[in-house]
Formats: structure tokens, sequence, C-alpha cells
């Protein structure tokens, strides 16, 4: 479930969790996660109030526990409520983030297709490199058309790494044999 009013206002909490990837620092108001923010991650890519450190916070206690099994192999798809801020195009690209099955990858031009502004690619990266819900709303499974990995906020190794974790592999693949198919778009 996704909100799509701004939760810059409200309260927000943050707690930060120890993963194969890294430090993540997880945030979230009592309506749902709000941010999932990587150790090097770039001031401001995430517009963000906090207003303490909770860490027995329910959502985040969720949070922490599904990404806890998604690394461990145990967890294909997140149920987290999503209490995420920006614009009407960011939401919608985000949302088509949510449609990319588990171990699948889809191209921006494909996203862009998707939600119907098939010349909006590059908008759509844009758009992509603000989500403020990485790895649940999975924007490591989008790449370049020519299945190169592009752009991420935990960079290109944490990219490789978490495509490499979905396809059941102990090693990333070199990015131009990433597995790369068609969008479910109309």
């Amino acid at each position: 479930m996704t909100k799509s009013q701004s939760p810059t206002h409200k309260r927000q909490v943050a707690k930060q969790m120890q993963s194969p990837v890294g430090t993540l620092t997880l945030v979230a108001t009592d309506d749902g996660l709000a941010a999932i923010l990587w150790e090097n991650d770039r001031p401001g890519r995430v517009r963000l109030n906090i207003a303490a450190e909770e860490s027995g916070h329910p959502v985040l206690a969720d949070a922490e526990r599904q990404l806890a099994e998604y690394f461990a192999g145990r967890r294909t798809k997140f149920a987290l409520p999503l209490d995420w801020s920006g614009t009407a195009f960011q939401r919608q690209v985000w949302n088509a983030l949510l449609t990319i099955p588990f171990g699948e990858t889809r191209s921006y031009a494909q996203i862009a297709a998707q939600i119907g502004r098939p010349g909006a690619a590059r908008a759509v990266g844009a758009a992509n490199g603000r989500n403020p819900v990485s790895i649940v709303a999975p924007c490591h499974r989008v790449i370049g058309s020519t299945g190169a990995l592009t752009g991420f906020a935990g960079g290109l190794d944490v990219k490789a790494r978490l495509l490499a974790l979905e396809s059941q592999e102990t090693q990333p693949r070199s990015p131009s044999v990433l597995p790369h198919r068609e969008a479910l778009c109309p």
C-alpha cells in the first residue's frame, strides 16, 4: 500500500540496520516506510524530516525483519505500507517499480512505456534515482536498454549484488549478460 500524501510534514523516525550491502537507515512515519537510505547516500536525494531514532517503531521493526528475510533468500516480495513523498510523476514511476517481478529486470524505456510516457526514459531515470525506498520498490531491477547497469544510489556494485541475489547466484554476472525480459506493457 502506498500513500501519495507528502510525509515531510509528518513525524519521521529512523533506525539503522546492518545488511550484506552495508548499513541501511530505515525511516518511517506512523503510516508507513518513508525511506531506506544507503551508507553513502547523496545528501538531499530524499527529502526527510527525521525527528528521532526509534528502533522499536512497528513499521521500522517490520521493515528490518522483511529486509533480513530478503537478504537471507526467504522473501521475494515486500508487504509494507509505504509513505513516500514525491511528485505525481515520481510516484507513478515508483509504483511501476513495484510491478517488476523478483529476479526480472526492465529498462528505463520499458518503464516509460508502461506508465504511458514512451518518450520519457530519461525522466524515468531521474525519478528512479529519487526512489526513497530502494530494494522495497526495486529500482535496482531497472537497467539500461542495452542490459548494462546504470545509476543506483547504493552504487553499481550493490546493484549487481542485489540482482545476483535475486537470480540465486553467488557471483554477480557481468552487466552485459544480466537477464533482460520484456516488460508487461499494454
